[in-house]
């Protein structure tokens, strides 16, 4: 039988090297009128980390490739995809990189304590297992739609978030966006090339129990 791949070893990879992910699956147990009545933001999550079949859905859902012209799951004003999506938890933090459906290590420490820090110190960004971080390059649709673009970009995101909130509620997690936060505070965590800039954060994890 196969070795189920753990979250855990994401942990080994160095800054700058990569690793594919397991093949998203098309098919689950829940069903998306289901997933829209059971969404609810969750802000209390339980220590227990989601596997990393579940960790590679949920990039797949944000911004993965769909079709054999690379159009992806969630939709962007005239394909320009301006968006960047990283993934962060106790292994370090990672790019996603759709058109191969892998992950790069962009920082081997753990940045959730300073993410919530630059979220204004909200504590459940540091607890949650996983937070996905987008950032947009705006340049990828403001050079085609002028100033217009802008409200493109953000279109965008919200596209990109709501697939991810779904697909955690159809994989038994639970979800929440945070949209507080210093943009150069959280730029500087994640390290941001100058062109980035971030937009909208999910932070993902099983519920606490009460």
């Amino acid at each position: 039988m196969e070795k189920t791949p753990q979250l855990r070893e994401l942990a080994r990879l160095a800054v700058g090297e990569g690793m594919d992910l397991p093949r998203p699956g098309e098919a689950g147990e829940m069903a998306l009128e289901e997933a829209l009545a059971r969404r609810r933001s969750v802000r209390s999550f339980s220590p227990k980390e989601p596997g990393f079949h579940q960790a590679a859905q949920l990039l797949w859902a944000a911004q993965g490739v769909t079709s054999e012209d690379g159009l992806r799951a969630a939709p962007s004003a005239g394909a320009g995809y301006p968006l960047e999506t990283y993934l962060a938890c106790v292994h370090g933090l990672l790019r996603y990189e759709p058109a191969k459906h892998a992950v790069t290590k962009a920082e081997a420490e753990d940045i959730r304590g300073p993410l919530a820090s630059a979220c204004f110190g909200q504590a459940f960004i540091a607890e949650a297992p996983l937070s996905i971080i987008f950032s947009a390059v705006f340049e990828r649709t403001t050079s085609r739609y002028g100033d217009r673009g802008i409200r493109y970009v953000y279109m965008d995101v919200g596209h990109a978030a709501q697939n991810v909130h779904l697909q955690a509620e159809a994989l038994g997690l639970c979800s929440v966006p945070v949209g507080a936060f210093d943009d150069e505070a959280v730029a500087d965590v994640l390290r941001l090339p100058s062109d980035q800039r971030p937009v909208y954060i999910v932070s993902i994890g099983f519920a606490a129990r009460a």
